[in-house]
């Protein structure tokens, strides 16, 4: 059994990439003190949740539970070990896509996840972990991840207008602590951001992590920065000359010459 099993459920564009990299990266070192789940090993799962996220239906919501139920019986013995399952689609998509326009399925996610835990380690502790980010500063960074990795054409304010309310993730944590019957721990990124270890830090010491073996992991460069607004601003305009579904391989196209040509002055 776990020592402890920690939940980290996202949010999207709160530095998750960052702090997911730098689990993987240090792997070998944290391996004595804690066990990682990532989300290369649960894909079916995040289909699971994506898809309850969209469609909200019980059949969707089952998926999910049989699939986290696998998860759990699959791990390995970790005695005197932390367990943490990272991965920001264990609060469904990022709100954004057509009519996906919150995290409100995010509440019953986590509760199904918690229970399940439960009913496997009923006597291990289990937490239940988020970072967040100001309003302002999440809607521009998901609007602009939304434009350089789907279809998306409206301007930003128009963005704003429709998946504004989207921004308030102490608001979905609130809801979650009041849902389910465990701890409930957040972090904000803009904070985060000024520690030794930047967003991986809280998780990491959550987690139970020695002092000294946090002292031996090297500060990990940001993953999926901003790009130049320029280059954002390209691909919006790619977007908007290929809208139609059927142009989807010219946008793609026309979108991958701009990130090649920008990676190439940034070399």
């Amino acid at each position: 059994m776990p020592a402890k099993i920690v939940l980290h459920i996202g949010f999207h564009k709160t530095g998750t990439s960052t702090v997911q990299q730098m689990l993987r990266t240090n792997r070998a070192l944290l391996k004595p003190h804690l066990a990682i789940r990532l989300k290369p090993q649960m894909t079916d799962l995040m289909h699971a949740t994506r898809g309850f996220s969209t469609w909200r239906d019980k059949i969707s919501l089952a998926k999910v539970a049989r699939r986290f139920d696998l998860l759990l019986q699959d791990l390995p013995g970790m005695p005197r070990r932390a367990l943490v399952i990272s991965a920001e689609e264990l609060s469904g998509h990022m709100p954004g896509r057509g009519d996906l326009a919150d995290y409100s399925a995010a509440p019953e996610l986590v509760h199904i996840y918690v229970e399940c835990v439960q009913k496997h380690f009923p006597d291990c502790e289990v937490a239940v972990y988020a970072s967040t980010r100001a309003p302002q500063a999440w809607l521009r960074s998901a609007y602009w991840e939304h434009v350089k990795s789907s279809s998306m054409t409206l301007d930003f304010t128009d963005f704003v207008a429709r998946y504004g309310h989207a921004a308030d993730l102490d608001a979905v944590l609130d809801e979650i602590a009041a849902t389910v019957p465990c701890r409930v721990f957040r972090a904000r990124l803009e904070e985060a951001q000024s520690l030794r270890l930047g967003p991986a830090q809280p998780l990491l010491e959550l987690c139970d992590v020695p002092a000294e073996t946090l002292a031996q992991i090297m500060p990990h460069p940001v993953a999926n920065a901003a790009l130049d607004p320029s280059v954002l601003e390209a691909l919006l305009e790619a977007n908007r000359a290929h809208p139609d579904p059927a142009d989807r391989a010219a946008r793609k196209a026309a979108k991958q010459a701009i990130l090649a040509a920008a990676q190439g002055k940034d070399t």
